[in-house]
């Protein structure tokens, strides 16, 4: 990837955090830390990867994002807001009494979002059947969707995962954010998945782990899954809270908005990191 490339990208993620925390801190509630690691592929989906317009949310052909871990739904907004669906001042409303920005994604009532998500291990089934649905109709669309490694400790996912493994859906991609901590405390207490890698694989999947906060990787990883001939995985190590420095790697901010000092203090590393960018 090229540096200008890669400095576009690294401008639209760091806009992404700063959306995030200014949702979270007007809501007085949301998840910070799980959209904070993965503001990366947010950017790099909408950025470089899907194809999308923004002027025609409705698109048939439009390629299909399913959020499956719904709470993480502040960087979900921020990346449509910033990418020209809805106003980035809206973000300010979220989860305020009349706005259309819900706690977790309505599919009716923001635009850019393909499936109503929150209740986890759901969304994936809901891809899967999208991903069929296409092949179905002999549409050249991809379907992603985005879990969490708190998620798959669900039983569905690992159902859906047989299903697209048995319609061979090789126009599914599922990007499994694995920032190692979940609501209770670090997923390797609290119910470990691993090997995760080895799991997805012996369920037909191709599969490649990336750091998920590196854009080369993020590149690497996307264009092996143009490449399968498979259903395919990326299983991204990430930071949970990145960006934030008091938020990495910290469970606490799982599901809680800063407060006022904590909202400047973020505000400022943010908007370093992007002046420094943009100099």
């Amino acid at each position: 990837m090229d540096s200008l490339c890669k400095k576009e990208l690294e401008i639209y993620a760091t806009k992404i955090r700063m959306g995030i925390i200014e949702g979270t801190y007007n809501a007085k509630a949301g998840h910070p830390g799980g959209s904070l690691s993965a503001a990366d592929v947010f950017a790099y989906l909408y950025e470089k990867e899907m194809r999308v317009n923004p002027k025609e949310p409705k698109w048939d052909d439009r390629d299909r994002l399913v959020l499956s871990k719904g709470h993480c739904a502040p960087g979900l907004y921020a990346a449509l807001a910033y990418k020209g669906f809805f106003p980035v001042e809206d973000l300010k409303t979220l989860r305020h009494i009349d706005s259309y920005l819900q706690g977790h994604p309505n599919m009716n009532t923001v635009p850019g979002i393909d499936m109503s998500t929150g209740s986890l291990g759901q969304g994936i089934s809901v891809a899967v059947g999208m991903a069929k649905g296409a092949k179905f109709l002999g549409k050249d669309v991809n379907v992603y969707s985005v879990l969490g490694d708190g998620e798959i400790e669900e039983g569905q996912v690992w159902e859906a995962m047989m299903f697209a493994h048995q319609y061979k859906l090789d126009n599914l991609c599922i990007i499994i954010d694995c920032n190692g901590l979940q609501i209770d405390g670090p997923c390797s207490e609290v119910m470990s998945a691993e090997p995760i890698d080895e799991k997805v694989k012996a369920f037909g999947f191709d599969v490649i782990t990336i750091d998920g906060n590196d854009f080369d990787d993020l590149e690497k990883a996307f264009d092996a899954f143009h490449k399968s001939n498979k259903p395919f995985a990326i299983i991204m190590k990430t930071v949970k809270g990145k960006g934030v420095s008091y938020m990495e790697n910290q469970v606490g901010w799982h599901g809680k908005a800063p407060n006022e000092e904590e909202y400047n203090i973020a505000m400022a590393e943010l908007n370093a990191k992007l002046a420094e960018l943009e100099a």
